[in-house]
């Protein structure tokens, strides 16, 4: 029972979070000496399965006192790589049509914390950073209608199910239900029954988790 109710609870809790999110623009800005190295993905919130782009921008000091310039050829010694959890991936990265930005194509396939390695040089000053960029969210943030309908009505299903078995257990303790007196072989039967009820209603709720 504990379990249906984490899962039903879990459920209202992402219904809840549709409507609640909203999107955001989320890049992370370091600074290295005089550069400004800002860092994101293209497409927020990011969602797992999803094309997205990791962007970057790397701007300068102006001449005028206040201004930035873009910073062009970063990547030719410099190495990105983008890390989750213990895994990691070295990228290409591509120069953007505009001066100072660069992209690389990726799609994340585990929501999460995700983060980019900067390693290398810009005329000569040394480079070695990880930048943490906004978290991939489940594809729920997107799906419409939300895909969890289904489980919702599987869930009272089940909660009705195993409300039914225990009313019938709990008849058959007290005796209220009765059982013929043709010996002990009816009430192992009975038993029997209400065990089979039990391992299908468990069955059923390992289905209902393995979807999810």
């Amino acid at each position: 029972m504990m379990v249906v109710r984490i899962g039903f609870f879990g459920l209202v809790a992402i219904l809840l979070s549709v409507g609640m999110i909203t999107p955001s623009f989320a890049h992370t800005t370091v600074h290295v000496e005089q550069y400004e190295i800002e860092v994101g993905w293209g497409i927020e919130p990011p969602v797992v399965g999803i094309r997205n782009d990791l962007v970057f921008k790397f701007t300068e000091a102006g001449e005028t006192e206040g201004t930035r310039k873009a910073v062009t050829n970063v990547f030719k010694n410099i190495d990105a790589t983008v890390m989750f959890g213990g895994a990691s991936k070295k990228i290409d990265i591509n120069s953007d049509s505009k001066p100072g930005y660069y992209f690389s194509p990726i799609i994340p396939t585990k929501t999460g914390s995700y983060s980019v390695e900067l390693k290398g040089e810009i005329d000569g000053v040394f480079v070695d950073i990880k930048i943490p960029v906004e978290d991939v969210e489940p594809t729920a943030i997107l799906d419409f209608p939300p895909s969890s309908s289904a489980g919702d009505t599987d869930i009272v299903a089940l909660k009705n199910a195993i409300s039914s078995l225990q009313q019938d257990i709990s008849k058959l303790n007290s005796g209220e239900t009765k059982i013929s007196s043709s010996g002990g072989e009816s009430y192992d039967f009975a038993i029997f029954g209400l065990s089979i009820a039990s391992a299908a209603i468990i069955l059923a709720i390992i289905s209902l988790v393995k979807r999810k």
